[in-house]
């Protein structure tokens, strides 16, 4: 991986969590009452900038970065990183660090701190708080193997010292929210502690009128950049799902969503033309169909392949995505990679190819044969599947719905599971589900991809909590390319490890790529002005990744 490249989409959020069902209602009178700065129209120049999650019913006070159910903008307003990647213009910010040295063996990486940044309780940002994050992440989230120790040399530099040569170091290490010492070192249980009243470095950290449907952040006193705190604070609202999430912004309630939204044109831009605006760039993640590859038949490469070919991803592009997304072919890269992408192999798919006929074929060579009209698993009871998503995801769901559609054809029977995004996550991360659709992990390069879907090194056994490949996948061969492509410290040879791993993905099958996942994002420029655009790219419109900092600090109130 190229060293000067960090995640827009941190490690483990490739599920949209929901929790239990809330009234719309609820959450849309939360956008009317309080302060000057909490009308939707207000643009007195203290507005609060509304921001609505359609997949968290319910918000809990918790604003600990190293936690699963960390609240909204826990990582993207209070705590901050070393540097600021985009995926939009893959641009590389210095942020908590001004300057980075890689060492010619690729062993060591080295930071220089920004000088005068201070936390929100005035005390100074050190190398030692840099060097207790890392101390601190990875005794609680684990990973990080290739790290052996952080050094503070002095105050304001850290060097990481790594066991191997490992270039993706930098997209990992540079990405990292930190945190301070003084606070942390004196918690019992980090990884249980909520965090209720963060101290951070970041632009909005003061929690004020917390709620279970809403909560805003108001401005860190001690902010490095005082000037880029233009807009007066945050608001967040939850929502039960998509559809009450939309209706509060098609109707003006919020000014910045990431949800997904039908006929966006119609519904959203149509309305007035002047300020809604939308930008769906790739995300380089991909969107899978993965199979419990514990379970038989998913255990088998030719089902999977014969489930993948029975799959019409142009109608699940078309319908369930609204036109929004591209389908998949067998390489497994999202749009995001092209540069990389085998375009011979590309070319050259088979099973990923939409064909009913060459699907049923495949089944019944595979020993799955069809008798009644139903098709036979090789105990004779019939071939059925759970496809799990998250009630909040009706995008999803859709997608869900076509696939059953799409089996019964061959005569599989589906059954589209949808409890709250918790259960489903649940399931996966303990293996017990049967199926399910899952936002992959991605990066600057395909590394964090293969990574994730094929290596022996994210494996864990049914029972054991997974935090990436669910559906417990590996191949030794793709561990070794995995390994290779790390140590590589030019971009030729990483492209030959790349190349490799495609092939081996083809081979493999491991999950069902559907289609490359877009970064959804619209906003209403009526209130805020300096958004980001397909004309100045300077970040993704998401409000949930790593460039959403820069577009926290690029916004401008509008005064009337």
């Amino acid at each position: 991986m190229a060293p000067s490249r960090i995640p827009s989409r941190r490690l483990r959020p490739v599920l949209r969590a929901a929790t239990a069902t809330a009234a719309a209602a609820l959450v849309l009178s939360a956008c009317t009452g309080g302060s000057g700065a909490a009308g939707a129209g207000d643009t007195s120049g203290n507005q609060l900038l509304t921001i609505p999650r359609e997949d968290l019913a319910t918000f809990t006070r918790n604003f600990n970065p190293l936690s699963p159910q960390a609240a909204p903008m826990t990582k993207e307003a209070v705590y901050e990183p070393l540097v600021v990647h985009s995926m939009a213009d893959a641009k590389d910010t210095p942020w908590l660090a001004t300057k980075w040295e890689e060492a010619k063996d690729g062993k060591s990486l080295t930071f220089t701190l920004r000088e005068g940044v201070k936390w929100s309780d005035g005390k100074p940002l050190v190398a030692d708080d840099v060097v207790y994050t890392f101390e601190l992440r990875k005794k609680v989230l684990g990973g990080l193997e290739y790290l052996d120790k952080v050094t503070a040399v002095d105050e304001h530099t850290v060097m990481f010292s790594f066991n191997k040569p490992f270039s993706p170091g930098f997209w990992e290490i540079a990405g990292q929210q930190i945190m301070p010492k003084h606070i942390w070192s004196k918690v019992k249980d980090p990884a249980k502690f909520t965090n209720p009243n963060p101290v951070g470095t970041g632009p909005y950290t003061k929690i004020e009128k917390f709620q279970a449907q809403s909560y805003e952040l108001r401005k860190n006193p001690d902010y490095w950049q005082p000037a880029k705190q233009q807009i007066a604070g945050i608001r967040m609202l939850a929502f039960s799902g998509n559809d009450s999430a939309n209706l509060a912004f098609t109707n003006g309630e919020v000014d910045w969503t990431q949800s997904f939204i039908p006929d966006i044109e119609k519904s959203f831009v149509a309305k007035d033309k002047e300020h809604n605006h939308y930008w769906f760039p790739p995300a380089g993640a991909m969107i899978n169909w993965q199979l419990n590859t514990t379970k038989a038949p998913y255990n088998d490469p030719a089902v999977r392949k014969a489930l993948s070919m029975a799959v019409d991803r142009d109608q699940i592009t078309k319908v369930a995505m609204n036109g929004y997304a591209e389908p998949a072919d067998c390489t497994g890269l999202a749009r995001t990679y092209d540069k990389w992408r085998d375009k011979d192999l590309a070319a050259s798919c088979t099973w990923t190819k939409y064909d009913t006929d060459a699907a049923a074929k495949a089944l019944d060579a595979a020993g799955y044969k069809e008798s009644g009209g139903k098709r036979k698993l090789k105990n004779g009871k019939d071939f059925t599947l759970d496809i799990s998503v998250g009630s909040a995801s009706s995008d999803w769901i859709s997608a869900a719905n076509i696939i059953k559609q799409n089996l019964a054809k061959v005569g599989i029977t589906a059954t589209v599971k949808t409890p709250d995004w918790a259960a489903v996550v649940s399931s996966y991360e303990q293996g017990t589900f049967d199926t399910g659709i899952v936002w992959s992990n991605n990066g600057a390069t395909p590394y964090e991809y293969f990574r994730d879907v094929m290596s022996s090194g994210m494996l864990k056994p049914v029972g054991e909590k997974a935090t990436q490949n669910y559906h417990r996948f590996a191949d030794k061969k793709a561990d070794k390319l995995i390994d290779a492509f790390a140590a590589a410290t030019d971009e030729s040879a990483q492209r030959e490890q790349v190349d490799a791993l495609q092939k081996l993905y083809n081979e493999d099958a491991p999950a069902v790529p559907l289609f490359t996942g877009p970064e959804f994002g619209a906003y209403t420029d009526k209130r805020f002005t300096g958004w980001p655009s397909e004309d100045n790219p300077y970040a993704t419109l998401g409000n949930r990744n790593a460039s959403t900092i820069l577009v926290l600090t690029s916004l401008k109130p509008v005064k009337s």
